[in-house]
């Protein structure tokens, strides 16, 4: 109390030192926390990039495949020159077999082809840089001309 009897007040503020300090604290809390974040989101963007590779390379040798498919349909008469290593002195097969390299990372196509029953097995295997070996297998049967 002072003299006449009232409540002294206290004015005194915290030195200022004191309070950059706790500034300063603060600042560098909401920066650790902002870069967790940052760091998260390019975690996200590079697993979603990843699946994104992963889905174009398996849809691409489905196409792949399907459209070798659909030309030996139309050359039914030669199938059987499809089959294992006669596939590269077939025209048609040797352009699939450089298109599956061309589009396919590290990429190898092959078809196998069973001359009693028309069964026709197309695999396309391939590997992206630093993933796994992946495989996309079609079995068809495929009737002979004019049988």
């Amino acid at each position: 109390m002072n003299r006449r009897g009232s409540i002294r007040r206290c004015t005194e503020r915290p030195s200022l030192s004191s309070e950059q300090g706790f500034v300063l604290l603060d600042g560098l809390v909401a920066m650790v926390i902002f870069m967790l974040g940052v760091l998260g989101m390019l975690g996200l963007q590079g697993t979603l990039t990843r699946a994104q590779s992963e889905a174009k390379y398996r849809a691409d040798a489905s196409f792949l495949a399907s459209d070798l498919i659909g030309r030996m349909w139309s050359d039914s008469a030669n199938i059987n020159g499809y089959g294992g290593a006669g596939c590269p002195s077939q025209p048609v097969c040797r352009d699939w077999l450089s298109k599956v390299a061309g589009t396919l990372p590290n990429s190898k196509g092959s078809v196998t082809v069973d001359a009693n029953t028309g069964d026709v097995v197309v695999v396309v295997n391939w590997k992206p840089t630093g993933g796994d070996p992946h495989r996309y297998v079609t079995h068809t049967t495929i009737a002979k001309a004019g049988g």
